[in-house]
C-alpha cells in the first residue's frame, strides 16, 4: 500500500530570483510531487494553504537550481605541468602542438578504467552541487576512439544515476585529432560520422553532439559533417567556436540550428547576427578566459543589442578552466566580461537551461521558478541575488531542492 502522500513544502518571505529578473516584493514557494505548484506574493500567500505545508525556510534569497551548461568533468589525470608552462610563457596552442594539451588527457583518460574514471569524476561533480548546480552537462572528447568515448558517456550517465542531479551527456568526439589519425583529419571525421555517432545513439548514451571548429582542431566543413551524422540519427547539436580565431564556426551551427555556440571570443557581428536568426544560445565561458589569460573579449554589446540568449557555464576541464566553482562563475562574468548580476545569474539558470534544449519541458520549463517548473530549487544564505555574483564565498547554500527533494541542507544542520 503507498504511504500517505507527502504535505506540500513551503519557503515563505525569500527574495526571489525567477531565473530572467528579481521579484520586487517577498515571495512565497509551494512544492509539491516534484514541481513548483504555487509562487505568489507573501500578501496572497492563504492561511489555510500555508497551515497545509510543511515550512522549509523563512527569508534569505531563492533562485532556479544552477544549472551548468558546460562541463567537460570526466577525464583521467592532471595538467598541472601545462599551468606552469603558460606561466612561463607558452601558449595553449603551442602546448597543444608539442603533444601536450587535450591529447596529454587523452593518453590518461584511456588508460583509466570506467570504475577508475567514475571515482575520480564524482567529487568534481559533488562539488559543483555543493555551490547548487542541479543540472549539469557532461562532454566525451578525452578519448577519441568509439570505446573510449562511449566509455565516458556511460561514466557520465552513471554519475547521474548515483547522484542527485541531473546530467545531459554530449558526444565530442570530434575535440582533437588523435595520434593514430595524425595528418588525416578527414579520416577521423569519417570515423565520428560513421561508427562513433551512430553507437552513441544506438546505446542511448549521447543527448547531443558538440564540435571543436578552430584551426587546431577541425575545419568549418569537417564540423559540419558531423552536425550531418548527428541530425541524421535526431541529436541536437552545438559547438565550440570562435575561441582562438573567428573561422565561421558559430555561423555554421547556426545554419544548423545549434542548441549553443560555446566560448565565442572572436564572433564578430554577422556571427551576432546568425545567432540570433537561429535562436541559439552564446554560452560564455569566463574561466577558461581566466585561465588562459585571454585578452579579447566575447561581444557582449552586440549580443545585448541582438538579444542572443548568454548562458555562463564554468567549462570545468583538466586543462583551460580546472575550476569546480559556479558561483565564481557568476564573479568572472561580471568582473571580466562586464554582465550585470541579473545577466549572470540568468546565464546560469534560465538560459543555462535552453543552451540544453531544456526550457521548453514540463510547461514552466528547466532553470525557472513558476508555476509548473520542476523544483530544482537554492535556497541561500544571501540578502540578494546579487550577492551571490558579487562575493566569492562558499557556504551559503542553504538548501538545494532537486526534484522537491532537499538533497543540501545547512539551515536544519
Amino acid at each position: 500500500m503507498a504511504g500517505n502522500p507527502k504535505p506540500p513544502r513551503l519557503w515563505r518571505d525569500v527574495v526571489l530570483f525567477d531565473g530572467h529578473d528579481t521579484r520586487a516584493e517577498p515571495m512565497a514557494v509551494v512544492v509539491e510531487a516534484g514541481h513548483i505548484s504555487r509562487v505568489m506574493p507573501m500578501t496572497e500567500l492563504d492561511r489555510d494553504v500555508a497551515a497545509g505545508c510543511r515550512e522549509m525556510g523563512r527569508g534569505g534569497v531563492m533562485t532556479p537550481g544552477l544549472v551548468d551548461c558546460h562541463t567537460h568533468l570526466v577525464f583521467g589525470g592532471s595538467r598541472a605541468d601545462e599551468f606552469e608552462q603558460r606561466l612561463e610563457g607558452v601558449s595553449y596552442e603551442e602546448i597543444a602542438r608539442r603533444g601536450g594539451g587535450i591529447l596529454s588527457t587523452v593518453r590518461a583518460t584511456r588508460a583509466a578504467s570506467e570504475d577508475e574514471l567514475f571515482a575520480q569524476a564524482r567529487p568534481r561533480l559533488e562539488a559543483l552541487m555543493a555551490e547548487g548546480v542541479t543540472t549539469v552537462e557532461i562532454k566525451s572528447g578525452y578519448g577519441l576512439t568509439v570505446a573510449d568515448e562511449l566509455k565516458m558517456l556511460r561514466v557520465a550517465r552513471r554519475l547521474g544515476e548515483s547522484l542527485p542531479v541531473r546530467v545531459i551527456t554530449t558526444l565530442l568526439g570530434a575535440h582533437a585529432l588523435p595520434p593514430e589519425f595524425a595528418g588525416d583529419s578527414d579520416g577521423y571525421i569519417e570515423l565520428v560520422c560513421r561508427e562513433m555517432i551512430p553507437a552513441a545513439a544506438e546505446q542511448g548514451l549521447a543527448d547531443a553532439v558538440d564540435v571543436f571548429c578552430e584551426k587546431i582542431a577541425f575545419s568549418v566543413a569537417q564540423c559540419e559533417r558531423v552536425f550531418e551524422s548527428a541530425a541524421a540519427h535526431g541529436l541536437p547539436v552545438k559547438a565550440h567556436a570562435e575561441q582562438l580565431s573567428n573561422l565561421g564556426g558559430s555561423a555554421m551551427a547556426a545554419r544548423h540550428g545549434a542548441l549553443s555556440a560555446d566560448h565565442i571570443e572572436y564572433l564578430d557581428e554577422a556571427g551576432v547576427a546568425d545567432l540570433r536568426e537561429a535562436g541559439s544560445v552564446a554560452v560564455l565561458l569566463p574561466g577558461a578566459f581566466h585561465t588562459l589569460r585571454e585578452t579579447r573579449l566575447p561581444p557582449i554589446e552586440a549580443l545585448r543589442a541582438a538579444a542572443v540568449p548568454m548562458a555562463i557555464a564554468t567549462d570545468a576541464n583538466p586543462g583551460s578552466s580546472p575550476i569546480f566553482n559556479p558561483t565564481l562563475m557568476l564573479n568572472f562574468a561580471c568582473t571580466l566580461f562586464r554582465l550585470t548580476p541579473r545577466e549572470a545569474l540568468a546565464g546560469m539558470t534560465a538560459q543555462g537551461a535552453r543552451a540544453l534544449g531544456l526550457h521548453e519541458q514540463d510547461d514552466g520549463g528547466h532553470g525557472r521558478v513558476t508555476a509548473g517548473a520542476p523544483a530544482d530549487l537554492c535556497w541561500w544564505d544571501a540578502e540578494s541575488p546579487a550577492a551571490l555574483a558579487y562575493a566569492v564565498q562558499p557556504g551559503r547554500l542553504r538548501q538545494r531542492i532537486f526534484n522537491g527533494e532537499v538533497t543540501h541542507d545547512t539551515a536544519h544542520a
